[in-house]
């Protein structure tokens, strides 16, 4: 399989109530934890990750799938398509979606996190998808 190309980007974990975020450097070396998203309106959001793409010169999204056990659509996997493709567009970004199946749990274990309301688990399992997406890619899709 072929690596992406390396360059800023967020990945987002996506859920009802908060996005959890984490982003990459241009060389797609360090991974940073950044404070989730408490969700209000699109709009409102839309505010937030213009100022989080500005401020970290982001050149794309990578946006977490919750398909089931067997690869397969849910309802939030068609919320969570959904919103990525509309904040995709807004943004101008390209972005590629990444199955998050337990992605959640492993942050969890891996950050020894203690569920709780700040969305620090949200942001360590949109860190997990970053890492997973710069290890395997694929490439950013801009045909959104």
């Amino acid at each position: 399989m072929i690596q992406p190309y390396p360059c800023s980007v967020l990945s987002l974990d996506i859920g009802n109530k908060r996005i959890g975020i984490a982003g990459c450097d241009p060389l797609g070396i360090s991974i940073t934890h950044l404070p989730a998203i408490f969700r209000k309106s699109f709009d409102e959001d839309l505010k937030e990750f213009l100022k989080i793409c500005s401020n970290r010169k982001v050149k794309g999204l990578v946006i977490g799938n919750p398909l089931d056990m067997n690869g397969k659509e849910t309802n939030q996997s068609i919320r969570c398509k959904k919103y990525g493709f509309k904040l995709a567009k807004c943004l101008k970004l390209p972005l590629v979606f990444i199955n998050e199946h337990c992605s959640t749990f492993e942050a969890k274990e891996k950050f020894s996190l203690k569920p709780d309301k700040t969305g620090r688990i949200d942001s360590a399992a949109a860190a997990i998808l970053l890492q997973q997406w710069l290890i395997e890619g694929p490439n950013l899709d801009d045909s959104n």
